[in-house]
């Protein structure tokens, strides 16, 4: 079963802008300064992107590549997939998915009113969610 790692949409305004990066694009990376210790168990597995304190949407991760400079590429599949919105904390660079991952939407499928993911955070702690 392959790993999951979590980003945040640093500078995303909001959903769409998350979608204009990937707009037009064959090949979406993004770069960091430390590949994963467990790369190749991330090969397969999805990226999954943080917005507003929630995890809203995942790419497939396709590979690992070091450029002249010494970074990693975190290589993604061009696809954009909404998923149903998890409350998460916000972190730096990115982490692994603890658990499991949430569940993608289906085309079509509206997910109504969803609470911001600092409120929806606060109310899962309290069991009211």
């Amino acid at each position: 079963m392959p790993l999951h790692l979590t980003k945040i949409a640093f500078g995303a305004q909001s959903y769409s802008d998350i979608e204009s990066w990937y707009a037009g694009r064959r090949s979406p990376y993004l770069t960091t300064k430390y590949r994963p210790t467990k790369w190749e168990e991330c090969i397969g597995g999805s990226l999954y992107w943080i917005h507003q304190h929630s995890i809203v949407a995942r790419s497939v991760i396709k590979g690992f590549s070091q450029t002249d400079s010494g970074r990693w590429l975190i290589e993604l599949e061009p696809e954009l997939i909404r998923v149903s919105p998890r409350p998460k904390r916000a972190h730096q660079g990115w982490r692994y998915l603890k658990g499991d991952p949430p569940r993608d939407l289906k085309p079509g499928e509206d997910i109504g009113d969803a609470l911001p993911g600092k409120l929806a955070a606060k109310l899962e702690k309290l069991g009211l969610v």
